[in-house]
Parts: structure tokens; sequence; C-alpha cells
């Protein structure tokens, strides 16, 4: 960032933002503004609820998005008050709706015209605020069940760019709401550039296991192509996903599934060494250990040290302890040196 305008923000944030207020209690204010674009979003076919942004900052992530399971998402962002996501998550499980506990936040803060926030419930109803005081280009559109929003763009042209790849794009929540982070940078984005990004989507329904309620939780902290990371990272994530289904199909006792699954995140990620040896690992445990060997064999090529695993998983049981076996999975390996007898 120019010198000069790094300096003309500090000394705007010091002029609207002075501490504690009733919106925040006591929790520090922001004094740099998180430039920034992002989307908040319900699936209006499997009810799942997302938020996704990308920023010239520093881990954008722990900042601008908030989702809850069964209740609604948010995104605060501009000169940021982080107490807009917690507080207006409460106000909307406690069934205030959207514009009503935009606007309650709102009245307590007592520098709303700096603030960017957008509200969406598990009802699709939508509600987002962008203060005059907000660095142009800034500004939202509402669409059905989603708020795509942007400060300190290079064009005014953003959210406009946002809402029509969301609304033109198909598939699950996470990947529409990236299409519309790419169509936001494809339109000039961060006047500033580029630096961190995230995507969060949860379950329609809060669940008694929160620990399974996120389904995507993924953020690129610091990176000069953080789209781009994002993006692959997304894609790892659905091939783990695929990898988790065949270990289910396998509990169930469907081989062919499951092995279809793990075929699946291999073709997606064809140079993922650990793909390829535990589906080597599975095939053995259902007696096809012909079709397991070259497996191994691509697995170990690509990284030895699963060789040293091997007799590991025969010792506690998953590789069956069969006279002969470990050699002739080792053998498939390019460094002998990697046995432990």
């Amino acid at each position: 960032m120019h010198r000069s305008l790094r300096t003309g923000f500090l000394l705007v944030a010091a002029a609207v933002v002075i501490g504690p207020t009733p919106a925040n209690a006591g929790a520090p204010a922001s004094r740099r503004p998180v430039a920034t674009y992002s989307i908040v979003a319900l699936d209006t076919k499997t009810g799942e609820l997302g938020a996704a942004v990308q920023s010239h900052w520093f881990s954008v992530g722990a900042v601008v998005p908030w989702v809850e399971p069964g209740v609604g998402a948010v995104a605060t962002q501009s000169f940021v008050e982080t107490a807009y996501g917690p507080r207006g998550l409460v106000l909307m499980a406690g069934g205030v709706e959207p514009s009503a506990a935009l606007a309650k936040l709102l009245e307590q803060d007592p520098h709303p015209e700096v603030r960017q926030v957008a509200f969406v419930d598990a009802a699709g109803r939508v509600a987002a605020h962008t203060g005059q005081g907000c660095i142009p280009a800034a500004g939202h559109r509402i669409g059905d069940g989603y708020s795509v929003q942007a400060n300190l763009m290079l064009t005014d042209e953003v959210p406009a760019a946002m809402a029509r790849a969301f609304e033109a794009s198909s598939g699950p929540l996470a990947e529409r709401m990236l299409a519309a982070l790419q169509a936001a940078q494809a339109t000039g984005g961060d006047i500033r550039g580029k630096q961190s990004a995230a995507i969060v989507v949860a379950k329609a329904t809060k669940s008694s296991e929160p620990w399974d309620d996120r389904l995507v939780d993924l953020r690129v902290e610091d990176s000069d192509h953080p789209l781009e990371e994002l993006a692959r990272l997304l894609k790892l994530h659905r091939a783990y996903e695929r990898m988790n289904l065949g270990d289910e199909a396998m509990a169930r006792g469907a081989l062919d599934e499951a092995l279809r699954k793990y075929s699946e995140a291999e073709a997606m990620f064809p140079d993922n060494d650990e793909f390829v040896f535990w589906h080597a690992v599975t095939l053995v445990g259902t007696e096809r250990v012909a079709e397991a060997l070259p497996l191994f064999g691509r697995a170990f090529r690509m990284n030895p040290a699963w060789m040293l695993v091997v007799p590991r998983l025969i010792e506690v049981g998953q590789l069956p302890s069969e006279p002969g076996l470990e050699d002739r999975i080792l053998a498939t390996g390019p460094r002998r040196t990697y046995r432990t007898d």
C-alpha cells in the first residue's frame, strides 16, 4: 500500500473509531479498513448457510465471515466491528429477523457510517448496510437468499458482477460462492490487490454433534493468489469427502461403492500419495492383493516413507499378517532400505 494512502486510512480510523461501544462491549474496534468483497447466502435447495470473502488483508477469514447452522450467516467488513458477527447470530437465533437485528446493532453503534454488514437467516431473509463513510467504490446488492457487498474496489461494478455469477452458477453452495468471489476479482476486485480468502458453509440445521455441523471451513491466510489457492483447497476438500464416503461405504460392506469413491478422489488429485496408499490398503483388506500391489508401488514412489507404515499396520491388525505379504508389498517400492527388520 502507498504510504500516503495508508496514513490517510489510519487518520480516518482514528477519527471515527474511539474504543469501546455498546455494540462491542469493551472489545477494541478495528483501526484499519478491511477492504473486502464478500457474500452471505442460503442454499434454497439444501438449506445450507454460508459466507465467503476475499481481501487485501491478513487472515480475513478470522474477521469477516460468521456462520451458524440453522440460524444464519453474517459478513462484517469495512472499518470492521467484529461484534456484528456473533451478536447478529445471537439475535437471529432468538427469532429476530435480519433487518431488525441489523438495525438494532447499527443503532447501538456510534459509527455506523463506516460499517458494511450483511445478514441472511435460515428462512432466506436478507439485510445489508453500506455506510456512507465506507471508502469508494462501495456498495451491496441483495438477491433471493443472498447478499453481496464490497468496499474499496477498483470499480463500482463488483457487487453486480458477484450477483450475476452467483445466480448463474449451480452446484454446492461453496462452489457458487467461490464463483461470486472470482467474478469480483475478474471485475477488478480490491483496489489494493489480493491477500487472503475464506469460505464457510454450515448445515441447514444444528445437530447434537456441533463438531460435524460445519461442512466447509477453509481459509487462505496470506497468498499472492488467494482465490486460486482457495479453489484448490475446495477441490481437495471435495476429494477428501469422497475418501470419507468410501470409508463409510466400507463400514457398511459396500465394497464396490467404496472403491468407486476412492477412485474418484484419486482422479481429482492423482499426485496425492495418501489417497493411493489407503486405497491399496483397502484392497488388501478385501483379499484383492494383486490389484493393490501396483497402487502400493505408486504410493511408495511418490513418498517412500509409506514403506515404513506397512509393517506398523500389520502390527496393529490394519493389514493381515499373512506370511510373505509384507515382502510382496514392500517389493513394489523403490528403496528396500525402508525395511524395518
